[in-house]
């Protein structure tokens, strides 16, 4: 039964990825519409033939390794579960040590070393398309780094998580998906506090930004959103990747502005300055905070659906899946497996909330810079340096895209009346 099962799931897998390919490849157009050709949204008016071309392709590639990606993962959590790898490293971690927190660290270790090895060939798939695509500046060695601290720190807040959430699963037995929610609640906002100048710093180095010029007017356009910051950091991502980036992250006393080295080497002072007028409108329309009102929201009704779906799967194919019970470490697994499908799911929705606020982050850039024209460009070069797709298919964008298309930024802000 369990050889049979995982057969029919590398079958609709197979069949799953047949097509993805061929809507992606085949099945679509990423041309623009006819009305908005030789306007500042058209690709061809900013970028040259080769360069279309190898955003086309690029593009496609990786919206293909998108889709591959989240039932690659579910295939993971399936197939060990039906090996019954789970309950035979709950029962070794059990014999091994008393303590139940390090039975629960032995048991996540050896789970996550093998979901890593099981996605570090896609992992690499994707390193080295973009490397190929000279997107990324970064050597093996040092993105094996990446990977490596990526694993320690996931390992760490998993465990704690893991630890908890079997504790309350055992202690409330009905009821634990609420008592879940409700410690969600400050851990996430510990997380948000403590990434800026904890997480963030292993992976790259932050520094004040040098060019005190640009600070001055970065500062001074804060001031004008009332926005308390007394400095703008820089991070040193030229050694890691071509694309651009800025953002405003953390909250209280460890909030940071942020700007890439590559965002200062390829836009003007007026670029960059619409650019942090963009992550400002964040701050000024506390798209945080409704990000965090629609994150908690979405993980009370999340898990909620997940202890339903747990509970049932269990009754229904426990003995196929080797789990006796939920209680039990070997369910560890399948609650990933619910998660990531429920998180996949629901993506269509949180990706349009983010593009809304994202939308409305533009506006609030072109109100306060009036500067359509660094708005334009820097839209222009964002697509240019990250191989961006200006128009992608609506599957890609209602799965994959956070933000608005770059055809539908561009657009609204050449068309911004002058008088507003």
């Amino acid at each position: 039964m369990a050889r049979r099962t995982a057969s029919w799931a590398m079958l609709i897998y197979l069949l799953f990825i047949a097509v993805i390919y061929w809507y992606i490849f085949y099945g679509t157009s990423a041309d623009i519409p006819s009305h908005l050709k030789g306007t500042s949204a058209d690709p061809s008016t900013f970028m040259n033939s080769r360069e279309l071309d190898i955003s086309t392709h690029y593009s496609k590639i990786r919206n293909f390794m998108f889709f591959l990606a989240a039932p690659y993962d579910w295939i993971f959590y399936l197939f060990i579960m039906l090996a019954g790898f789970p309950g035979l490293v709950e029962r070794w971690s059990r014999n091994l040590v008393k303590w139940t927190i390090l039975q629960n660290g032995i048991y996540l270790f050896w789970v996550s070393v093998l979901a890593f090895l099981f996605t570090l060939p896609l992992d690499f798939i994707g390193f080295r398309l973009s490397k190929s695509y000279h997107l990324s500046n970064q050597t093996f060695p040092l993105w094996m780094k990446d990977e490596l601290i990526g694993f320690w720190v996931d390992f760490a807040l998993m465990w704690v998580v893991m630890s908890v959430l079997y504790w309350l699963i055992r202690r409330f037995t009905k009821k634990w998906w609420l008592y879940a929610w409700l410690l969600s609640i400050p851990f996430t906002l510990f997380l948000m506090f403590i990434q800026p100048v904890v997480i963030d710093p292993l992976y790259n180095k932050f520094y004040p930004l040098q060019d005190q010029k640009l600070e001055k007017k970065i500062l001074a356009l804060a001031a004008k959103a009332d926005i308390p910051a007394e400095h703008v950091y820089e991070v040193n991502m030229s050694t890691k990747t071509n694309s651009m980036n800025a953002y405003v992250n953390g909250i209280g006393s460890n909030s940071r502005i942020v700007l890439w080295d590559t965002t200062l080497n390829k836009l003007s002072d007026k670029e960059i300055l619409f650019i942090m007028a963009h992550e400002m409108g964040h701050y000024v329309e506390k798209h945080l905070y409704f990000g965090i009102a629609g994150s908690l929201a979405g993980s009370f009704i999340g898990l909620w659906i997940a202890s339903k779906l747990v509970a049932a799967i269990i009754r229904r194919w426990g003995g196929l899946l080797k789990i006796p019970s939920i209680k039990s470490l070997s369910s560890y697994p399948l609650l990933l497996l619910t998660a990531s499908v429920l998180l996949f799911a629901a993506s269509p929705v949180s990706n349009y909330a983010a593009r809304y606020e994202e939308k409305r982050a533009d506006i609030y850039a072109i109100k306060m810079t009036k500067d359509k024209e660094a708005g334009i460009h820097s839209f222009q070069e964002l697509t240019r340096s990250g191989l961006s797709q200006v128009n992608p298919p609506l599957l890609v964008k209602l799965f994959r895209y956070t933000h608005p298309t770059m055809l539908e930024r561009i657009s609204m802000i050449e068309n911004w009346p002058a008088k507003k």
